[in-house]
């Protein structure tokens, strides 16, 4: 053995092991859940690197876990015989942070201990667990394929520094060894370890051993070793998802869920489904009943993990989900894969594609059920992944009609916080030829749009959408169930919106031909900032609004572009004034005014779309000369 080296903690893992000693006490049992669930996948890596290096299993014998604990000197060791770890590897995994999971737990801590505590595991920040109960804690490794004096033993009392010293270890794989607090001597018992055990990790595939008897007080050495005893499996050891859908109930099912994620609230659905034919996989999926911390980064690791023959293979099998189901989680276990499946062959094998379509059509099968059985839960859904899901018809349009179907928006109806396309189109009238709707930067802006104020006053319901990507939306939504979608700040209003008769279409030619000197003049003064300037039947109570015409990129789709950094199409909007407004029933083509009144009213009409203004000085300085003249 050589001399030990004392390290320093990096300064964010420091932080995290003083929140496990002073703070996060309300849950201090998930210390087993986590190191049960790192030596756990650490059999899963071995057993993959296996299929291709045979050797790394030296003598052989059943990948498995041990759970064993010493009660006169309150001790807890969890043991594998998985993969193992190097020096650097310990001094990486353990000492400092080798992804952002660590920065990002403490990020996302909201004070509450309860909470706080549920989120150990989300950020693979799991091992620090330890120090909930421990006042010492050492852990003895050797990689897999190494000699034995290449062992590795890493000691901290969670003070601010570790020592690390090599050590001869004849047996691959780690041991954490737990030298309890006075206070948390409880865990020293082979009842409540059983108990803990059975609660959280029952499901686990490996094997789970403790030993048979309670061993004598030197059961353990100082450094976790196996003690001379028998060990019986205290676990089913079975995957959860090879059993019949009617031999598990409901907590077996949220247990595994919890266990798989680390979430403890319950799953909002879960999916077991067994296929057999000509192509066999058994998946069992959840939704969760909240929004992960990292819904919105797209390029983070998914949820669905891929097994073969009930053999992991790998944790992030993005090409069994789509991204915009990332919010997904559960495992999907395929017989006719083989064993040495790469991100390579997984994207271009038939096999996953038919996996990846079948599972989609189930998600929004079992959304629609709850949908139409549970409108409050759904509701609640919607809340927490509706935004992702509207990425469903953009990125996914062979599924875009059973997205769209769960699609829910905000409307002009005061009695309604969200509606879906159908009851829509139920209530839409028999004249109406469209589902109307505007975009926006904000529901705010929306619902105070200028736009919607023919609307309202002849009684027709418009789709609010303010979130970003629902501009991309109604450019691949264009219609549903047959009936066109329409903006109401694009192109002419059609007759039927507003109950047009031959006397409307007199007074809009009437407009048309009486205002022309003054449309004309407002154009001149505003130059190449407008496209048009039009009398408007859509407005009675704004003096202006902008439009853009049919086709065009509008407003709010150009400043969603720009804000994200890319080059967005030149956008001249159309200027429509209201014939009927006081302002502009003042104005005349030759008044001395009129320039700074055209530039106010285009800034007004730019303001009420949400948008910020160019030049908000000189905005000021005409509002104040026009002010002065009055």
């Amino acid at each position: 053995m050589s001399q030990a080296q004392k390290h320093e903690f990096q300064a964010e893992v420091n932080q995290i092991l003083q929140l496990m000693i002073h703070s996060l006490y309300s849950n201090k049992e998930i210390f087993l859940r986590e190191l049960i669930s790192n030596a756990s996948d650490a059999c899963d890596k071995l057993n993959f690197e296996s299929l291709t290096d045979g050797s790394l299993l030296e003598d052989g014998g059943e990948l498995a876990i041990e759970v064993s604990y010493d009660a006169a000197q309150r001790m807890v060791t969890v043991r594998d015989n998985g993969i193992g770890m190097t020096r650097d590897e310990v001094i990486d995994n353990v000492g400092t942070i080798a992804r952002s999971g660590t920065r990002e737990f403490l990020k996302a801590l909201s004070g509450e201990a309860r909470e706080d505590a549920q989120l150990i595991g989300q950020f693979g920040v799991g091992f620090y667990s330890a120090f909930l109960v421990a006042r010492k804690v050492t852990l003895t490794t050797r990689k897999a394929g190494r000699p034995a004096h290449e062992g590795v033993r890493w000691a901290s009392e969670g003070s601010g520094e570790y020592t690390i010293e090599s050590l001869e270890r004849p047996a691959r794989g780690t041991a954490v060894t737990i030298f309890l607090r006075d206070e948390d001597k409880e865990f020293a018992d082979r009842q409540r370890l059983r108990g803990v055990i059975a609660r959280y990790s029952d499901h686990v595939s490996r094997p789970i051993r403790m030993p048979k008897e309670q061993p004598p007080e030197a059961g353990d050495g100082a450094d976790g070793e196996p003690a001379e005893t028998g060990f019986e499996a205290v676990n089913k050891g079975s995957a959860l998802w090879t059993r019949p859908r009617a031999e598990i109930d409901e907590e077996e099912y949220n247990n595994f869920y919890t266990t798989l994620t680390y979430d403890a609230e319950p799953p909002l659905l879960t999916l077991h489904n067994r296929v057999e034919g000509g192509l066999e996989y058994t998946s069992l999926l959840f939704v969760p009943s909240r929004a992960p911390f990292d819904l919105w980064d797209r390029e983070r690791r998914r949820g669905v993990n891929l097994y073969v023959k009930r053999i992991f293979i790998m944790d992030d099998a993005e090409h069994l989900m789509p991204p915009w189901l990332r919010f997904v989680r559960g495992v999907v276990d395929a017989n006719d894969l083989p064993l040495n499946v790469s991100r390579e062959y997984l994207q271009k094998n038939r096999e996953i594609d038919k996996i990846r379509r079948a599972s989609v059509r189930k998600i929004l099968a079992e959304l629609s059920r709850l949908a139409a059985r549970d409108a409050e839960r759904y509701d609640r859904f919607w809340r927490e992944f509706g935004r992702t899901l509207k990425e469903g018809i953009v990125d996914g349009p062979e599924d875009g009609k059973g997205v769209a179907a769960l699609l829910r928006f905000a409307s002009t109806r005061e009695d309604e916080q969200v509606v879906s396309l159908d009851a829509y189109l139920k209530r839409m009238p028999m004249k109406q030829k469209a589902i109307y709707y505007i975009t926006a930067e904000s529901h705010a802006a929306a619902r105070e749009s200028p736009h919607l104020e023919i609307f309202r006053e002849r009684g027709v319901e418009v789709l609010l959408m303010s979130d970003p990507i629902d501009e991309w939306l109604v450019s691949h939504l264009t219609e549903y169930q047959d009936t066109p979608l329409k903006s109401v700040a694009h192109g002419e209003l059609p007759d039927e919106a507003l109950e047009r008769d031959a006397a409307d279409d007199e007074t809009r030619e009437r407009d048309r031909r009486d205002m022309k000197p003054l449309t004309d003049a407002i154009r001149e003064k505003l130059g190449e900032r407008v496209k048009e300037v039009r009398p408007s039947r859509r407005l009675t109570d704004s003096p202006a609004c902008l439009i853009a015409d049919e086709h065009e990129l509008g407003g709010n789709l150009q400043r969603i572009l720009k804000a994200a950094g890319q080059t967005a199409p030149a956008f001249r909007p159309i200027l429509e004034i209201n014939p009927d407004h006081p302002i502009i029933e003042r104005l005349r083509p030759d008044s001395e005014d009129l320039e700074d009144w055209a530039l106010v009213l285009l800034d007004q009409a730019t303001l009420s779309e949400g948008a910020p203004l160019e030049e908000p000085a000189a905005y000021v300085r005409r509002i104040n000369r026009l002010l002065a003249g009055a």
